[in-house]
């Protein structure tokens, strides 16, 4: 229901605030800017602002913006969820926080340089020894690492909310890898698309000069003697809660992204490992926390790292944003003393003070929380060992006197931070406006001279009233940041200049992206044959309803039925054991699954458990699909999303009935075809598109033989043969063809000439064969140019099977076995030919199995005063 406007809609809203709220001032008054923005929202309307919301969801599932959800057993990927009503603060404000942003980002990158150099913190007793050596973030292999600048923590984010005073307090700092700020800038662009009233209206910062202060900071990271920086985007995959912003920003940035696998250490560098060769790394924007990044240093059994990075990064051979160690700072027991660190480290107090905490590690702190928890919030002091904040309140006495017992037990390993009412924003919740508790993310870059602060952040806030939940995890809104300016000059504000206008190396295919491509092209086109067959076969369960013989099916659906089976291997099924004797496969069964055929059908389409069936293929394409994600445009994701929409539908228990499954096959067909259609138009003509279309050919030339083999290997009656040579053209897109053509009864020898020999239509033999000779010939060798790389010799020789084809001998049978041999055999040759191309391209590009030097090697090398 839409709120009652009568009253206006900001007077409406003053009525619902209960505590100190973002559109109130001090002196109770609405705050200007907040006046303005209500008289905008106010031409616009609540009706109006429902529907651009309903148009915001819609576009942020577009753009396949998620947040992916660990140990959730409902869902995998959270759609992400975009506030219409933004946060708002005056740039007058937002001076004083920025100032006091770039002094926490000043003083954290002091205490890590003193936690891993001399500890003159830890010596002069300004932060306990405890807070350090017991810190899971502490990596004892880190003490050698360092930057070639000054400042060694370069990127951070600090979370923000305004507390009772009415000034921002800070709640929390990320330092390893801060995540956000992709998220933020995705915000802004749909804000700004769904909701253009406010642009002409309101002024507000640019987001802009963060991204360009990013790029500057690693610019001056990266080698100076290498003109053309090679950088990349760690990500650990698309399992990881913010993948789509890692997708997101390595494409706005213009960097390659990568997962540890990509990523080789060779000679004391660092590799990265595309089809063409080994490219040398300079620099690694990371997005792993740091434990995960060397398996030879760090965490033995992670699988996402790059084993002997920790060792490169010494050598000063490849530069890391930011570098492993920086975890230790994400200690909440070290926010009890930022304001001692900042006045020995600074000698000034700090000018944004941190929520209050005790760290029960010392014994006037440990009474003073025992004596408070109902009033105070609970929290393990690392915050990786999967602790929730206990909020005391919520607690009963049983409860408080096991909090008690369970401190006790080792109290420097806990933390207490006071619960304060922090202020609400006015949020859009229901088709209401209601205030909700909101915290706001900041984004600080050391550009190579100073920090910058982005002019805005990611503002979370609360779905549910009272309730400070605002993590994504936990199903909280996300909202625009505004810093709002009074002029339009201070809007239109330069780019930072870069520094470096050498243009960055075009982004290698890796061989890990070349192999989901080829995936992408051969699953997509398997979902697509597959598809195509069972309409067939529906279609002559229909016609044939009412002819049913003894056996319970006409001898040429069996045919057709047993030949899906071998389509999708998906036996038993229609064709018994695999491995039985098929004298006599092709003859009429009593089997109960042909008399009743369509729980089977039902099953290839829907059952997503079945290895196979259209449903599995589908969730196998989605997911090779979702590995390369940076290679798709708006249009191909809108597309993407729809082909998923197909697979819950297929899925859903429903789809019981022929006619149902059939529309919902039509409907895949269609978004699958507009999917490779977008692609094949919008993909740039390089490696990756070439290993696709090889895909494509190589599955299409195995589900033609397959097919083809399975349905005519015996010798059936003619009349029985006329109908499967009409399923089989019709399958094929060849029957128009083919009356065109031969303007005849249908000949299984014309047949053969047909889908073996012609050359112009896309569905034969010889044009996929000719057309993936084509493809490979391209891809990049390491052998001499004129020589055929192996995968080229396969399908040379299969070609040349097939152009020697003599369709009479094809057709020739034994009198008694009923088997066509010569067809049998040769359709093997070409269907295993074809087949190894899929291993010989894995050889060629998709393994690189490159001897691994160890780090002693890299050790012998080196003089004694380098290391």
């Amino acid at each position: 229901m839409i709120q009652d406007i009568t009253l206006g809609l900001l007077n409406s809203y003053k009525e619902t605030i209960n505590s100190y709220d973002e559109v109130i001032d001090s002196n109770g008054q609405v705050k200007p800017y907040w006046q303005k923005f209500f008289n905008t929202l106010e031409s616009i309307g609540l009706e109006e602002l429902e529907f651009r919301n309903q148009e915001i969801i819609k576009k942020l599932k577009e753009n396949g913006v998620t947040y992916n959800v660990y140990d959730s057993n409902n869902e995998g990927n959270r759609q992400w969820k975009l506030d219409p009503i933004p946060f708002l603060i005056h740039k007058s404000e937002w001076e004083t926080i920025e100032k006091g942003l770039k002094q926490r980002a000043t003083l954290l990158d002091l205490i890590l340089k003193d936690i891993y150099g001399p500890q003159e913190l830890l010596k002069n007793s300004i932060i306990p020894a405890e807070l350090v050596f017991d810190n899971n973030g502490l990596l004892l292999p880190c003490f050698d690492i360092q930057q070639k600048l000054s400042t060694q923590l370069l990127n951070l984010a600090c979370d923000l909310a305004r507390g009772p005073d009415g000034k921002m307090w800070l709640l929390d700092t990320r330092t390893q890898s801060p995540s956000g700020s992709g998220y933020a800038l995705e915000n802004r662009i749909v804000m700004s698309k769904v909701l253009p009233e406010f642009n002409k209206k309101i002024h507000r910062s640019r987001l802009a000069p963060y991204f360009s202060n990013l790029q500057n900071a690693v610019e001056s990271l990266g080698n100076n003697s290498n003109e053309n920086q090679n950088v990349v985007f760690l990500t650990p995959g698309p399992g990881n809660e913010s993948y789509f912003e890692h997708v997101y920003l390595s494409s706005h940035l213009g960097y390659t992204l990568v997962q540890g696998t990509d990523l080789v250490v060779r000679d004391g560098f660092v590799w990265l490992k595309s089809i063409d060769q080994l490219e040398r790394v300079d620099v690694i924007i990371k997005r792993l926390d740091d434990i995960w990044c060397d398996p030879l240093e760090l965490k033995r059994d992670s699988l996402i790292g790059i084993p002997g990075l920790l060792q490169v990064i010494r050598l000063g051979n490849v530069a890391v944003l930011n570098n492993p160690g920086t975890a230790v700072l994400e200690n909440y027991g070290l926010m009890a003393f930022m304001q001692n660190a900042c006045k020995f480290l600074l000698k000034e107090p700090l000018l944004i003070n941190s929520v209050a905490t005790w760290w029960c590690g010392q014994k006037k702190e440990l009474t003073f929380v025992l004596n408070n928890l109902p009033k105070l919030i609970v929290k393990k002091t690392n915050r990786k060992l999967g602790f929730r904040s206990i909020y005391g309140r919520l607690l009963n006495e049983k409860q408080i006197k096991e909090l008690k017992e369970m401190i006790l037990q080792s109290p420097k390993d806990f933390v207490a931070q006071e619960e304060v009412s922090l202020s609400t924003t006015p949020s859009f919740i229901d088709g209401k406006l209601v205030p909700r508790f909101a915290a706001m993310r900041a984004f600080i870059i050391f550009d190579g001279n100073e920090y910058k602060v982005m002019p805005g952040g990611l503002t979370r806030s609360a779905y549910i009233k009272g309730k400070f939940e605002i993590s994504n995890h936990l199903g909280g809104l996300s909202k625009d940041t505004w810093i709002i300016t009074d002029t339009l000059n201070e809007v239109n504000q330069n780019l930072v200049e870069r520094k470096n206008t050498n243009n960055q190396l075009s982004n290698s295919l890796t061989s890990r992206n070349a192999e989901n491509l080829f995936w992408v092209g051969r699953m997509c086109e398997r979902t697509m044959a597959l598809r195509s067959f069972l309409k067939i076969i529906i279609s002559r369960l229909n016609e044939n309803v009412y002819n049913n013989k003894e056996n319970g099916q006409p001898e040429f659906l069996v045919v057709l039925l047993k030949s899906l089976t071998h389509l999708t291997q998906t036996y038993p099924g229609f064709a018994g054991n695999i491995y039985e004797d098929k004298e006599d496969e092709n003859l009429p069964s009593n089997d109960a699954i042909f008399e009743n055929p369509i729980i089977e059908l039902l099953s290839l389409i829907s059952d997503p458990k079945k290895v196979g069936s259209v449903t599995y293929n589908i969730q196998a394409l989605l997911n090779t699909i979702n590995q390369v994600s940076e290679k798709w445009n708006h249009d191909t994701r809108r597309i993407i999303n729809l082909v998923e929409e197909s697979m819950i539908g297929l899925k859903n228990p429903a789809t019981t009935n022929a006619n149902t499954a059939n529309h919902s096959l039509d409907k895949l067909h269609i978004r699958l075809f507009s999917f490779y259609g977008n692609i094949y138009e919008t993909l740039p003509r390089d490696n990756g598109f070439y290993l696709l279309e090889s895909g494509k050919n190589v599955e299409r030339i195995l589900s033609l033989i397959a097919v083809f083999q399975s349905t005519f290997k015996f010798k059936n009656d003619d009349d029985v043969e006329d109908l499967l040579m009409e399923a089989i053209l019709e399958n094929h897109n060849l029957l128009a063809q083919y009356r065109n053509i031969y303007k005849s009864h249908l000949n299984l020898k014309a047949v053969i000439n047909m889908i073996f020999l012609e050359k112009n239509l896309p569905y034969t033999l010889s044009f996929l064969l000719d057309r993936l000779s084509f493809f490979l010939s391209i891809l990049p060798k390491s052998i001499e140019p004129n020589q055929l790389s192996i995968a080229e010799k396969s399908v040379l020789e299969a070609n040349t099977i097939v152009k020697l084809i003599d369709a009479d001998s094809l057709t020739q049978y034994d009198e008694v076995s009923l088997i066509r041999t010569n067809l049998n055999e040769t359709l093997t040759k070409v269907y295993n030919l074809t087949a190894s191309v899929s291993t010989n391209l894995a050889s060629l590009y998709f393994n690189h199995s490159v001897i691994q030097h160890s780090i002693l090697d890299t050790l012998d090398t080196m003089n004694s005063d380098e290391i």
